[in-house]
């Protein structure tokens, strides 16, 4: 019942045409929820996700994720992200749907990679996408593409050094338009996918280790 309602409100948001809107959240993380598999078995955690003067943090540890409770399609989203400290490995999950999809921690996805030095890569989880120069851009044999365990999920970016030095604010623009995923990296195009096995979901913010802050998250309907 739930998933109806989300779906009946996206399609609600979008044909409303909907001006431009922040999803960072207030302390109390409304309008998200989070998916911890530590907690499943250890009470008293560290909060992975929280929010402080206005920004969203992802502490890193535990690992987990941080989705919206909407469902999102055709939308523009401007994301602004920066290393504080030692960079590491975080992303911007669009078309997000079953839960622990991937080793009981990655949701069904297209993961539009924050890695430091990474910036823009593609990485299929339990979706799949193309690019048009798919041979150079992704390891292994066509017939092991994929978005399984085993299967080669990563797609390179297009560039080299589009990302700022580290400690300094990166603003990402991903564009999901019908089963299209573009993503543009402080001005550069790094990817352009199409093919898309998925053309809706949830967006999820990932805690995989080091801490990512986010200042803008700005949802734009198209």
């Amino acid at each position: 019942m739930k998933t109806t309602l989300l779906l009946f409100a996206s399609t609600i948001f979008v044909a409303c045409g909907a001006t431009s809107r922040s999803l960072i959240p207030g302390a109390d993380l409304a309008g998200w929820h989070t998916d911890i598999p530590a907690a499943d078995s250890e009470e008293d955690l560290l909060a992975s996700f929280v929010v402080e003067d206005g920004l969203l943090i992802s502490r890193g540890k535990p690992q987990g994720h941080l989705i919206t409770d909407a469902v999102y399609r055709d939308y523009r989203l401007e994301v602004e992200w920066r290393w504080p400290g030692p960079p590491g490995n975080c992303g911007v999950l669009v078309h997000s749907s079953k839960p622990r999809r991937l080793y009981k921690m990655f949701p069904q996805s297209i993961e539009c990679q924050l890695h430091h030095t990474n910036a823009g890569d593609f990485w299929c989880i339990g979706e799949d996408i193309a690019v048009p120069d798919m041979a150079s851009r992704r390891n292994g044999k066509p017939e092991n593409w994929g978005g399984d365990q085993g299967q080669s999920r990563r797609i390179k970016n297009l560039t080299d050094g589009s990302e700022n030095p580290l400690g300094e604010w990166n603003e990402m623009i991903i564009e999901c338009r019908g089963r299209r995923v573009d993503i543009w990296v402080n001005g550069d195009k790094v990817n352009d996918g199409f093919d898309c096995t998925a053309d809706r979901g949830q967006i999820a913010i990932q805690a995989e280790g080091a801490r990512c802050e986010f200042r803008r998250l700005t949802l734009t309907q198209l």
